[in-house]
């Protein structure tokens, strides 16, 4: 898989990720091939970039990933999603059966993918990040709580919490939720009004379990430091719903397209959540979140010491040391492709990910694919 600015997208390739509109409905699934209508479309749609599995229009030679959740469990909690805020926003209430249906399906799934790693997620325009964000949140707290082997019945409880985490934000002008450049502190402060906002949405239901449903809206933004919002709550004072929540919605932030910023890629949010937020979250969690999140998904060119490689594949527990088939030298020389299992050569190293520009430049000078020798291979 290839990360590309759209400008460079042409067509004949074939899209990696799926792209939804915010009612759950598919502009394009993953392994679709891009027209000029199509690549028209996005770019009315405002997405800046694409990964798409080669940069070869007539063979595409590689298959996307399977993910976690299916497309129809995915779009139909888009879908619910989104009717719930939209009857919050128009009658104060909402029917929570269906996203209970949701839940279900995102921890069935979870259940039954869960040797699959979590590799590129969704694309999504910025009118219906909320939404799709929410399901995300929801699909990667079920993971994590699948693999602290909780409870079943618990593990479904956190995925609707977690469906239900961005609630609050139905009482946010959507300028303020979308404003493309820095938050002033007047809108600083009603965002962070959200999680308390949310927390009194779903009490307002009156359901047996909604106590504990509400946590997650209440506590996602807590850190173990205190340092977080809106209680300011420190280390076991965060419930584990609201400990789980707070590394899975951070994730898929930094991971997405936002109107004022571009995606970090895995392994630059990976940095940032370990190394640059002491104290913010559990290092068990995180520790135990990242070993089914692959830090390098497949498809990835990356720089190593070695010289330059494509990520072929990553195994749980280790998704930062990737087997990786090198196919150029440290120089881009092309060389003949050499897979190595960076978990067993103790001296490799990643020393960076190619972004879009630099791939795009890169292969247009040495007029080959990558993605070809994964396939060689």
């Amino acid at each position: 898989m290839i990360n590309l600015p759209l400008s460079k997208v042409k067509p004949g390739m074939v899209t990696a990720q799926s792209i939804y509109n915010e009612s759950g409905g598919s502009y394009l699934t993953k392994g679709t091939e891009l027209t000029e209508s199509y690549i028209e479309k996005l770019q009315k749609l405002g997405v800046s970039g694409i990964h798409v599995l080669s940069m070869d229009t007539k063979n595409p030679g590689v298959t996307p990933p399977e993910g976690i959740l299916t497309e129809k469990t995915r779009a139909m909690a888009i879908q619910h999603v989104y009717h719930v805020f939209e009857d919050v926003r128009k009658k104060g209430t909402f029917d929570i059966g269906p996203l209970r249906a949701s839940a279900a399906s995102i921890v069935n799934d979870v259940t039954l993918r869960r040797r699959n790693l979590v590799q590129l997620t969704d694309l999504r325009t910025h009118d219906m990040y909320t939404f799709a964000h929410s399901v995300n949140v929801a699909m990667l707290s079920g993971i994590l709580a699948s693999l602290l082997n909780m409870d079943k019945n618990h593990i479904v409880e956190l995925t609707l919490g977690a469906l239900l985490h961005d609630i609050g934000k139905v009482d946010i002008p959507k300028e303020v939720l979308n404003k493309p450049g820095r938050l002033d502190d007047k809108e600083f402060a009603l965002i962070k009004t959200h999680p308390t906002r949310g927390m009194e949405h779903i009490k307002k239901l009156n359901l047996p379990d909604s106590k504990l449903l509400s946590i997650v809206a209440l506590e996602h933004h807590e850190h173990l430091d205190g340092r977080g919002y809106p209680q300011g709550l420190k280390g076991d004072a965060i419930h584990p719903y609201g400990r789980i929540a707070a590394i899975a919605d951070v994730y898929d932030a930094l991971t997405s397209e936002r109107a004022y910023k571009r995606p970090y890629t895995p392994a630059i949010a990976y940095k940032l959540m370990k190394f640059c937020s002491p104290g913010q979250f559990s290092p068990t969690l995180l520790n135990l979140f990242f070993k089914n999140v692959a830090i390098y998904p497949v498809g990835t060119v990356i720089k190593t010491n070695y010289g330059y490689g494509i990520v072929k594949s990553a195994e749980f527990g280790r998704t930062d040391r990737p087997v990786v088939a090198i196919f150029a030298d440290g120089d881009g020389k092309p060389v003949k492709t050499k897979v190595i299992d960076f978990s067993e050569e103790r001296d490799a190293k990643v020393e960076s990910v190619l972004n879009g520009i630099e791939l795009f430049h890169f292969v247009h000078e040495l007029h080959f694919d990558p993605a070809e020798r994964l396939v060689e291979d």
